[in-house]
């Protein structure tokens, strides 16, 4: 799975409410959350990106409260995927739930920049700066979470398994 897009670019630390504010929490669709995704930084945030752009983070992403709408919030509002330094655990295991491709590169957070086109590939989890002609590796994910994104998430690989 080839995700491609235009990176937007946060920092460290950012919490569950940013990408997705309590005020918001009035479904659990990600369609509707989506329309609301990162209001907590950029107010508008979904109506601003395209369809498959890429959030680029640093170190801690996703920390605060353990909802799952926040990669929900994500997915729904169209961004393909996460790279950062890090994730905070509960969110990293939510987003591999939902089916959200989220890849781990310290080099590649710090390296890309707002607005670079970044290629990220699920399958190898390489990553490729395409603006700075730039390639990186990101942490390999396990066989079976591979499998997890690539069914759409969890609930979907128990059905595709029946």
């Amino acid at each position: 799975m080839i995700l491609k897009g235009k990176a937007w670019k946060f920092g460290n630390d950012i919490n569950t409410d940013e990408i997705i504010p309590a005020k918001c929490l009035v479904s659990v669709d990600p369609k509707v959350l989506g329309e609301n995704c990162m209001d907590g930084i950029i107010p508008g945030f979904s109506k601003k990106i395209s369809s498959g752009d890429i959030i680029v983070g640093g170190k801690n992403f996703g920390c605060g409260s353990s909802r799952e709408h926040a990669p929900l919030a994500i997915k729904g509002c169209g961004i393909s995927c996460v790279i950062a330094d890090s994730f905070a655990r509960i969110f990293y295991r939510n987003s591999i739930n939902i089916g959200l491709p989220i890849f781990e590169c310290p080099e590649a957070a710090k390296s890309i920049e707002e607005g670079d086109e970044v290629e990220a590939d699920a399958s190898t989890g390489f990553i490729r700066n395409l603006t700075k002609n730039k390639k990186y590796q990101a942490k390999p994910m396990p066989a079976f979470m591979q499998e997890l994104i690539e069914a759409g998430g969890l609930m979907k690989w128990v059905v595709k398994k029946k």
